[in-house]
């Protein structure tokens, strides 16, 4: 290398044959496509969001990303709240769907009015409570639609409403119907007038019994992997 070249090689340079103008163009552009596209799969990659193929089964989630379960865990560590209570929650909030967001109407049907709610995310969380839980626990990083985030919150509000109720965090009819009416409306009963919600809160509860019956099944290996060097 001679005093004057640069740490980056010319590619260019280094095809040594005769007459090898278009021979050289040609063999860069095959080069610089397939770098476009190697660099597409990456990003693409890295920017995938995860879906659970099974919702149904807390196994099936866990084993298809383990940095759920791991996030799930540390929620549970962190405010007492059992990851099947949370898991259940969540699946009927949003069926770990990121960007869920409640149906809008339409006028005329072309002209999008606004949403009911400001519920978005993972565990719809709705902003007023969600800016409580950015200044109380969640920091100004955390995101609606990052699981990580949105399991911390659920596990946060659990352990409000089991302080503020004297519900038990292991139960999770209760704890879903503090959730969806907000501990306000769970002290003032509101509930009782709101027979189908009473249905889906017993709903949450089966989905709880039926997770925590799954994870036990799982819960080694899913530690394991978690834990393990490799």
């Amino acid at each position: 290398m001679s005093q004057n070249q640069g740490p980056y090689v010319n590619i260019s340079t280094t095809v040594q044959v005769p007459n090898s103008e278009y021979f050289t163009i040609e063999v860069l552009s095959k080069l610089n496509r397939r770098f476009v596209i190697i660099l597409l799969l990456i990003v693409t990659s890295s920017c995938a969001t995860y879906h659970p193929r099974n919702p149904n089964n807390i196994c099936d989630i866990f084993l298809g990303e383990t940095d759920w379960y791991e996030a799930a865990r540390d929620s549970q560590e962190k405010w007492g709240t059992p990851i099947f209570v949370m898991m259940a929650i969540m699946h009927q909030e949003s069926r770990f769907v990121d960007d869920a967001q409640p149906e809008r109407d339409w006028f005329l049907g072309f002209i999008p009015l606004p949403r009911d709610s400001s519920a978005y995310g993972y565990a719809q969380a709705q902003d007023p409570v969600w800016g409580e839980y950015l200044k109380s626990a969640g920091g100004f990083s955390a995101d609606r639609d990052e699981f990580e985030d949105a399991i911390d919150f659920i596990g946060w509000y659990t352990d409000g409403s089991h302080r503020r109720l004297n519900l038990s965090k292991w139960d999770a009819y209760g704890q879903y119907l503090a959730y969806h009416e907000g501990r306000g409306g769970y002290s003032r009963r509101s509930y009782q007038s709101k027979p189908w919600l009473k249905k889906v809160a017993n709903k949450v509860k089966r989905r709880s019994q039926t997770y925590n019956r799954q994870l036990k099944g799982c819960k080694g290996k899913l530690d394991d992997r978690i834990d393990s060097w490799f």
